[in-house]
Protein backbone atom coordinates (compact mmCIF):
# COMPACT_ATOMS: atom_id res chain seq x y z
CA UNK A 1 0.00 0.00 0.00
CA UNK A 2 2.77 2.12 0.97
CA UNK A 3 4.47 1.72 -2.58
CA UNK A 4 1.40 2.30 -4.30
CA UNK A 5 0.67 5.94 -2.22
CA UNK A 6 3.78 7.02 -3.26
CA UNK A 7 3.93 5.88 -7.08
CA UNK A 8 0.62 7.57 -6.71
CA UNK A 9 2.01 11.19 -5.64
CA UNK A 10 4.97 10.68 -8.15
CA UNK A 11 2.82 10.11 -10.88
CA UNK A 12 0.97 12.87 -10.55
CA UNK A 13 3.91 15.13 -9.84
CA UNK A 14 5.52 13.98 -12.96
CA UNK A 15 2.03 14.54 -15.29
CA UNK A 16 1.95 18.05 -13.60
CA UNK A 17 5.68 18.99 -14.75
CA UNK A 18 5.60 17.34 -17.92
CA UNK A 19 2.02 19.10 -18.68
CA UNK A 20 4.23 22.38 -17.75
CA UNK A 21 7.21 21.76 -19.91
CA UNK A 22 4.77 19.95 -23.22
CA UNK A 23 2.68 23.58 -22.87
CA UNK A 24 5.87 25.67 -22.79
CA UNK A 25 7.49 23.61 -25.72
CA UNK A 26 4.29 23.93 -27.66
CA UNK A 27 3.64 27.54 -27.39
CA UNK A 28 7.43 28.86 -28.48
CA UNK A 29 7.67 26.20 -30.82
CA UNK A 30 4.43 27.26 -32.35
CA UNK A 31 5.12 30.83 -32.06
CA UNK A 32 8.50 30.39 -33.67
CA UNK A 33 6.70 29.56 -36.39
CA UNK A 34 4.47 32.50 -36.64
CA UNK A 35 1.19 31.09 -35.50
CA UNK A 36 -0.81 33.82 -34.08
CA UNK A 37 -0.61 34.11 -30.32
CA UNK A 38 -4.21 34.71 -30.06
CA UNK A 39 -4.63 31.39 -31.91
CA UNK A 40 -1.80 30.12 -29.79
CA UNK A 41 -3.82 30.93 -26.82
CA UNK A 42 -7.22 29.33 -27.79
CA UNK A 43 -5.69 26.06 -29.03
CA UNK A 44 -2.27 24.89 -27.96
CA UNK A 45 -2.73 26.49 -24.24
CA UNK A 46 -5.99 25.28 -23.70
CA UNK A 47 -5.46 21.51 -24.66
CA UNK A 48 -2.07 21.64 -23.72
CA UNK A 49 -2.80 22.45 -20.28
CA UNK A 50 -6.11 19.66 -20.28
CA UNK A 51 -2.84 17.11 -21.52
CA UNK A 52 -2.79 15.39 -17.80
CA UNK A 53 -6.40 15.06 -17.50
CA UNK A 54 -6.53 13.39 -21.08
CA UNK A 55 -3.61 10.89 -20.51
CA UNK A 56 -5.37 10.16 -17.43
CA UNK A 57 -8.51 9.19 -19.32
CA UNK A 58 -6.66 7.52 -22.08
CA UNK A 59 -4.83 5.61 -19.29
CA UNK A 60 -8.21 4.73 -17.53
CA UNK A 61 -10.08 3.13 -20.46
CA UNK A 62 -7.11 1.31 -21.95
CA UNK A 63 -6.34 -0.19 -18.61
CA UNK A 64 -10.15 -1.25 -18.07
CA UNK A 65 -11.17 1.73 -15.01
CA UNK A 66 -13.01 4.01 -17.03
CA UNK A 67 -14.71 5.03 -13.64
CA UNK A 68 -11.34 6.93 -13.32
CA UNK A 69 -11.97 9.29 -16.34
CA UNK A 70 -15.83 10.12 -15.64
CA UNK A 71 -14.75 10.70 -12.21
CA UNK A 72 -11.54 12.60 -12.99
CA UNK A 73 -13.21 15.09 -15.23
CA UNK A 74 -16.61 15.56 -13.05
CA UNK A 75 -14.51 16.04 -9.60
CA UNK A 76 -12.42 18.22 -11.29
CA UNK A 77 -15.44 20.74 -12.51
CA UNK A 78 -16.93 20.33 -9.17
CA UNK A 79 -13.00 21.26 -7.22
CA UNK A 80 -12.95 23.81 -10.47
CA UNK A 81 -15.45 26.10 -8.61
CA UNK A 82 -15.99 25.36 -5.27
CA UNK A 83 -12.55 24.71 -4.15
CA UNK A 84 -10.09 26.65 -7.04
CA UNK A 85 -12.40 29.81 -6.79
CA UNK A 86 -13.38 29.30 -3.15
CA UNK A 87 -9.58 29.20 -1.59
CA UNK A 88 -8.23 32.41 -3.25
CA UNK A 89 -11.48 34.17 -2.55
CA UNK A 90 -10.99 32.67 1.38
CA UNK A 91 -7.17 34.00 1.05
CA UNK A 92 -7.85 37.82 -0.78
CA UNK A 93 -11.18 37.94 -2.38
CA UNK A 94 -11.61 38.40 -6.24
CA UNK A 95 -13.93 41.15 -7.54
CA UNK A 96 -15.35 39.86 -9.86
CA UNK A 97 -18.14 42.55 -10.69
CA UNK A 98 -15.79 44.06 -13.31
CA UNK A 99 -15.32 40.74 -15.22
CA UNK A 100 -17.20 39.89 -18.42
CA UNK A 101 -17.37 36.83 -18.49
CA UNK A 102 -21.18 36.27 -19.40
CA UNK A 103 -20.63 34.90 -22.83
CA UNK A 104 -17.99 32.19 -21.63
CA UNK A 105 -20.30 31.37 -19.02
CA UNK A 106 -23.16 30.02 -20.92
CA UNK A 107 -21.17 28.14 -22.75
CA UNK A 108 -20.01 26.87 -19.73
CA UNK A 109 -23.41 25.60 -18.74
CA UNK A 110 -24.62 24.29 -22.51
CA UNK A 111 -21.23 22.66 -22.40
CA UNK A 112 -22.22 21.14 -18.55
CA UNK A 113 -25.85 20.16 -20.13
CA UNK A 114 -24.86 18.49 -23.07
CA UNK A 115 -22.43 16.23 -20.84
CA UNK A 116 -25.23 15.65 -18.66
CA UNK A 117 -27.44 14.79 -21.37
CA UNK A 118 -24.67 12.24 -23.44
CA UNK A 119 -23.88 10.65 -19.76
CA UNK A 120 -27.56 9.88 -19.42
CA UNK A 121 -27.86 8.57 -23.10
CA UNK A 122 -24.79 6.30 -22.23
CA UNK A 123 -22.05 4.62 -22.46
CA UNK A 124 -20.54 7.42 -24.16
CA UNK A 125 -19.32 6.47 -27.76
CA UNK A 126 -17.44 7.64 -30.22
CA UNK A 127 -20.52 9.39 -31.00
CA UNK A 128 -21.11 10.93 -28.15
CA UNK A 129 -17.53 12.59 -28.37
CA UNK A 130 -17.78 13.49 -32.15
CA UNK A 131 -20.29 15.93 -30.67
CA UNK A 132 -18.29 17.01 -27.89
CA UNK A 133 -15.86 18.13 -30.16
CA UNK A 134 -18.09 18.93 -32.73
CA UNK A 135 -19.73 21.15 -29.94
CA UNK A 136 -16.09 22.57 -28.47
CA UNK A 137 -14.54 23.33 -32.19
CA UNK A 138 -17.78 25.75 -32.57
CA UNK A 139 -17.21 27.37 -29.01
CA UNK A 140 -13.31 28.35 -30.00
CA UNK A 141 -14.24 29.67 -33.23
CA UNK A 142 -16.95 31.91 -32.26
CA UNK A 143 -14.23 32.57 -29.54
CA UNK A 144 -11.71 33.42 -32.63
CA UNK A 145 -13.95 35.42 -34.79
CA UNK A 146 -15.18 37.83 -31.95
CA UNK A 147 -11.93 38.73 -31.03
CA UNK A 148 -10.84 39.39 -34.83
CA UNK A 149 -14.12 41.56 -35.09
CA UNK A 150 -13.74 43.41 -31.72
CA UNK A 151 -9.74 43.83 -33.06
CA UNK A 152 -11.50 45.16 -36.58
CA UNK A 153 -13.53 47.89 -34.32
CA UNK A 154 -10.62 49.00 -33.06
CA UNK A 155 -11.41 47.82 -29.20
CA UNK A 156 -8.85 46.97 -27.18
CA UNK A 157 -7.79 43.58 -27.23
CA UNK A 158 -5.24 41.90 -24.64
CA UNK A 159 -2.47 41.42 -26.49
CA UNK A 160 -0.37 39.25 -23.50
CA UNK A 161 2.00 36.75 -24.64
CA UNK A 162 0.12 33.36 -23.84
CA UNK A 163 1.56 31.37 -20.80
CA UNK A 164 4.97 29.99 -20.80
CA UNK A 165 5.88 32.13 -24.05
CA UNK A 166 9.36 33.09 -24.27
CA UNK A 167 10.65 34.64 -27.48
CA UNK A 168 14.58 34.47 -26.56
CA UNK A 169 13.63 30.11 -26.21
CA UNK A 170 16.49 27.82 -28.31
CA UNK A 171 15.57 25.30 -30.63
CA UNK A 172 17.09 22.94 -28.11
CA UNK A 173 15.34 23.86 -25.20
CA UNK A 174 11.92 24.05 -27.16
CA UNK A 175 12.76 20.36 -27.93
CA UNK A 176 13.75 19.41 -25.13
CA UNK A 177 10.43 20.66 -23.38
CA UNK A 178 8.90 18.54 -25.73
CA UNK A 179 10.53 15.40 -25.50
CA UNK A 180 10.36 15.82 -21.87
CA UNK A 181 6.39 16.49 -21.87
CA UNK A 182 5.63 14.00 -24.59
CA UNK A 183 7.16 11.00 -22.70
CA UNK A 184 6.33 12.19 -19.00
CA UNK A 185 2.69 12.31 -19.81
CA UNK A 186 1.97 8.61 -20.31
CA UNK A 187 4.36 7.71 -17.60
CA UNK A 188 3.05 9.58 -15.02
CA UNK A 189 -0.95 9.00 -16.29
CA UNK A 190 0.42 4.98 -16.08
CA UNK A 191 1.92 5.21 -12.72
CA UNK A 192 -1.02 7.33 -11.76
CA UNK A 193 -3.97 5.21 -12.70
CA UNK A 194 -2.34 1.81 -11.90
CA UNK A 195 -1.75 2.63 -8.06
CA UNK A 196 -5.07 4.97 -8.15
CA UNK A 197 -6.48 1.25 -9.00
CA UNK A 198 -4.88 -0.68 -6.65
CA UNK A 199 -5.47 1.86 -3.52
CA UNK A 200 -9.16 2.45 -4.32
CA UNK A 201 -9.45 -1.71 -4.43
CA UNK A 202 -7.03 -1.72 -1.09
CA UNK A 203 -9.79 0.73 0.62
CA UNK A 204 -12.86 -1.06 -1.16
CA UNK A 205 -13.83 2.03 -2.69
CA UNK A 206 -14.98 2.58 -6.53
CA UNK A 207 -12.30 3.68 -8.87
CA UNK A 208 -15.10 6.37 -9.85
CA UNK A 209 -14.50 7.82 -6.22
CA UNK A 210 -10.93 7.60 -6.69
CA UNK A 211 -11.23 10.08 -9.67
CA UNK A 212 -14.19 12.07 -8.40
CA UNK A 213 -11.26 12.94 -4.93
CA UNK A 214 -7.84 12.04 -5.16
CA UNK A 215 -7.26 12.42 -8.80
CA UNK A 216 -10.03 15.40 -9.08
CA UNK A 217 -8.00 17.31 -6.55
CA UNK A 218 -4.52 16.39 -7.77
CA UNK A 219 -5.56 17.75 -11.83
CA UNK A 220 -7.46 20.83 -10.12
CA UNK A 221 -4.09 21.88 -8.38
CA UNK A 222 -2.13 24.12 -11.67
CA UNK A 223 -5.46 25.74 -11.85
CA UNK A 224 -5.60 26.30 -8.35
CA UNK A 225 -2.08 27.92 -8.30
CA UNK A 226 -2.93 29.92 -11.21
CA UNK A 227 -6.12 31.46 -9.85
CA UNK A 228 -4.53 32.44 -6.15
CA UNK A 229 -1.70 34.29 -7.88
CA UNK A 230 -4.21 35.89 -10.06
CA UNK A 231 -6.15 36.76 -6.62
CA UNK A 232 -3.65 38.03 -5.13
CA UNK A 233 -2.57 40.33 -8.53
CA UNK A 234 -6.00 41.32 -8.54
CA UNK A 235 -6.92 39.90 -11.42
CA UNK A 236 -10.66 38.36 -10.82
CA UNK A 237 -10.82 37.88 -14.47
CA UNK A 238 -7.72 35.59 -15.34
CA UNK A 239 -9.11 33.35 -12.35
CA UNK A 240 -13.06 33.20 -13.18
CA UNK A 241 -12.45 32.72 -17.22
CA UNK A 242 -9.19 30.47 -16.18
CA UNK A 243 -11.66 27.78 -14.53
CA UNK A 244 -14.22 28.54 -17.06
CA UNK A 245 -12.13 27.52 -19.83
CA UNK A 246 -10.88 24.28 -17.85
CA UNK A 247 -14.34 23.46 -17.11
CA UNK A 248 -15.28 23.60 -21.04
CA UNK A 249 -12.31 21.35 -22.47
CA UNK A 250 -12.70 18.73 -19.41
CA UNK A 251 -16.14 18.07 -20.44
CA UNK A 252 -16.11 18.26 -24.06
CA UNK A 253 -12.43 17.72 -24.51
CA UNK A 254 -11.44 15.12 -23.12
CA UNK A 255 -13.81 12.83 -22.81
CA UNK A 256 -14.84 13.86 -26.77
CA UNK A 257 -11.17 12.35 -27.27
CA UNK A 258 -10.95 9.71 -24.91
CA UNK A 259 -14.61 8.53 -25.95
CA UNK A 260 -12.61 7.57 -29.37
CA UNK A 261 -10.34 4.80 -27.17
CA UNK A 262 -12.95 2.63 -25.76
CA UNK A 263 -17.01 2.79 -24.60
CA UNK A 264 -16.66 5.18 -21.36
CA UNK A 265 -19.27 3.52 -18.46
CA UNK A 266 -21.21 6.08 -16.12
CA UNK A 267 -21.46 5.13 -12.75
CA UNK A 268 -25.21 4.99 -11.38
CA UNK A 269 -23.74 6.83 -8.58
CA UNK A 270 -22.38 9.69 -10.90
CA UNK A 271 -26.04 9.70 -12.88
CA UNK A 272 -27.84 10.38 -9.58
CA UNK A 273 -25.37 12.37 -7.51
CA UNK A 274 -22.02 13.87 -8.91
CA UNK A 275 -23.42 14.98 -12.16
CA UNK A 276 -25.99 17.47 -10.74
CA UNK A 277 -23.53 18.51 -7.71
CA UNK A 278 -21.39 19.33 -10.92
CA UNK A 279 -24.36 21.19 -12.49
CA UNK A 280 -24.85 22.67 -8.69
CA UNK A 281 -21.62 24.20 -8.54
CA UNK A 282 -21.49 25.46 -11.99
CA UNK A 283 -24.58 27.30 -11.33
CA UNK A 284 -23.41 28.99 -7.83
CA UNK A 285 -21.40 31.65 -10.59
CA UNK A 286 -24.33 32.86 -11.90
CA UNK A 287 -24.78 35.85 -9.62
CA UNK A 288 -21.18 36.54 -9.87
CA UNK A 289 -21.30 36.38 -13.84
CA UNK A 290 -25.00 38.30 -14.03
CA UNK A 291 -25.65 40.13 -11.05
CA UNK A 292 -22.19 41.62 -10.56
CA UNK A 293 -21.45 40.15 -6.96
CA UNK A 294 -17.83 40.46 -5.75
CA UNK A 295 -16.57 36.96 -4.27
CA UNK A 296 -15.46 37.59 -1.43
CA UNK A 297 -13.86 36.06 2.00
CA UNK A 298 -17.16 34.92 3.13
CA UNK A 299 -18.35 33.85 -0.34
CA UNK A 300 -14.84 31.86 -0.14
CA UNK A 301 -15.61 30.25 3.36
CA UNK A 302 -18.73 29.12 1.48
CA UNK A 303 -17.47 27.59 -1.86
CA UNK A 304 -14.52 25.95 0.55
CA UNK A 305 -16.94 24.06 3.09
CA UNK A 306 -19.30 23.06 0.36
CA UNK A 307 -16.24 20.85 -1.49
CA UNK A 308 -14.84 19.36 1.71
CA UNK A 309 -18.75 18.63 2.70
CA UNK A 310 -19.13 16.93 -0.42
CA UNK A 311 -15.96 15.04 -0.13
CA UNK A 312 -17.03 13.41 3.05
CA UNK A 313 -19.94 12.84 1.36
CA UNK A 314 -18.28 10.59 -0.94
CA UNK A 315 -15.79 9.20 1.15
CA UNK A 316 -18.30 8.18 4.24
Amino acid sequence: MTTALLLTAAGLVLLLIAGDALVKGAVNFALRLGIPALIVSLTIVAFGTSAPELLIAVEAIVDGAPGIAMGNVVGSNTANVLLVLGVPALLAGLHTAGCDTRKSFVYMILATALFIAGAFFGPITWVHGLVFLAALFAILADQFFDAKRARAAGQVIDEDEPEGADPDMAWWKISAFLLFGLIGLPLGASLLVENSVIIARSFGVSETVIGLTLIAIGTSLPELATTVAAAYRKQADVAIGNVIGSNMFNLLAIIGIASFIGLIEVDQGVLTFDLWVMAAASLVLVPFVFCKWNMMRGTGAILTALYVSYLVTLLV
